[in-house]
């Protein structure tokens, strides 16, 4: 167990190179079983996240290995069993993924409620929805999901909710089924592009991910795949706001404009200047941050996953903002821990009502999950005095070599172990 110490005060200036996107690489590792050979995946995060799943796939029995140039490579081929690890599933939300590309492998799949961070309700019921109407007979037994095929066939499916995992586990699951399947109000994140991407090099047929109806016409079989995972929009939008947050100036290459338009959007609108080339995107801090008004949405919305670092920004702003989350129903948890930094958030169910003040201060703040995690960095990288973050296990699970990036551009950043008297 470790924690950061951070020395505040200090302006983010440089160039920083974002890693592959976790909400990209964990479908695409899940969707790798169904391959008749080997897999490559190239520009693959080292996270937790990452290494949790990579063991879920060699208790299933294929072979992981990392190669020194940042790629995993997956042979699923000696994979024989249908349980999903019930101890590494718990510890993270993506091995649901598994459902639909083991199911469509073997005919079977058990699986337990997958864990990850704890930010409030995140039902799989659309999932479970998605592969019955494919074939699936699932039922729960002794805490777990047990799940078989007979006959496995495409089919017309209305999502209720535009849901990521449950847009990716359907496509992943009709790939392998007979005829077609159109997955209508389909999820538009561009880690669905991503997906789709990695499936059509399997020999998938996959079309429309990124609109919100997606066709997938069954295959026989797929085969392994060379494929470059994309680069991770959270983490570019969360080092863009350590540059604003700290008035530095800071370009983040293997950023890609498209995926970032809202936060970059609301960037500008609080006096953030915000420059796009060829390489990458320019985010620079000259003053205070105005005010703004946040709402979560699905994408092309302002993502749920940048709402704990926006908060953090805001909370240092010359007037008074609202966030609205509409994602997910306790995700708020790091105000409480930017209130020991002298912010001032008032909460009221899933409103935050937050009087930006001057400054804030260093304190000993805990991060409970990923990206509250992360706002309490960038908050203690431009408060006075000394911040110290702990449950920093928490952060790895989606920041590659974080403190490591922050430190390249100028940071103050240090990971050392828990003291455990404290």
């Amino acid at each position: 167990m470790f924690r950061f110490v951070i020395e505040g005060r200090r302006p983010l200036t440089g160039t920083v190179k974002a890693s592959g996107a976790k909400n990209a690489v964990l479908p695409i590792m899940a969707a790798s079983v169904m391959a008749g050979s080997p897999c490559v995946l190239r520009n693959s995060p080292d996270l937790s996240d990452v290494r949790i799943m990579s063991k879920i796939l060699e208790r299933l029995g294929a072979t992981v290995e990392r190669t020194t140039d940042g790629s995993l490579v997956i042979d699923p081929t000696t994979i024989e069993h249908h349980v999903v690890d019930e101890m590494h599933m718990r510890q993270v939300k993506s091995s649901i993924f598994l459902m639909g590309p083991v199911l469509g492998r073997m005919g079977r799949v058990q699986v337990s409620y997958p864990g990850g961070c704890d930010i409030g309700q995140r039902p799989i019921d659309l999932h479970i929805k998605g592969l019955k109407a494919l074939g699936a007979s699932i039922e729960e037994k002794h805490g777990n999901i047990l799940a078989e095929c007979e006959k496995w066939e495409g089919i017309d499916i209305h999502l209720d909710i535009p849901s990521v995992g449950a847009t990716e586990n359907i496509m992943m699951g009709a790939c392998l089924a007979s005829g077609v399947t159109i997955i209508r109000n389909a999820a538009k994140e561009p880690e669905i592009v991503d997906l789709q991407g990695f499936l059509n090099a399997m020999g998938a047929r996959v079309k429309g991910a990124g609109t919100d109806v997606i066709r997938i016409e069954g295959v026989n079989e797929l085969r392994g795949a060379e494929y470059t995972i994309m680069p991770d929009r959270i983490e570019v939008g969360t080092l863009m706001i350590g540059a604003v947050m700290t008035r530095g100036d800071v370009v983040v290459e293997n950023a890609v404009a498209e995926h970032v338009q809202a936060l970059t959007s609301k960037l500008r609108e609080i006096g953030a200047e915000i420059d796009f080339n060829g390489h990458g995107i320019r985010a620079v801090g000259k003053s205070r941050p105005r005010p703004t008004d946040i709402k979560t949405l699905p994408y092309p919305g302002f993502p749920t996953d940048m709402q704990p670092q926006i908060m953090a920004l805001l909370s240092i702003a010359d007037g008074t903002s609202v966030i609205t989350e509409t994602i997910f129903d306790s995700r708020f948890k790091q105000a409480e821990e930017l209130g020991r930094m002298g912010a001032k958030i008032r909460r009221e169910g899933r409103t935050a009502i937050i009087k930006g003040v001057p400054a804030l201060s260093g304190a000993i703040v805990e991060a409970t999950d990923l990206r509250s995690g992360a706002s309490l960095v960038l908050a203690g990288l431009s408060a006075e005095g000394r911040t110290i973050v702990r449950g920093v296990h928490n952060i790895d699970r989606g920041y590659e070599r974080f403190e490591e990036k922050l430190m390249s551009l100028g940071a103050s950043v240090k990971r050392v172990p828990e003291d455990r008297r404290s």
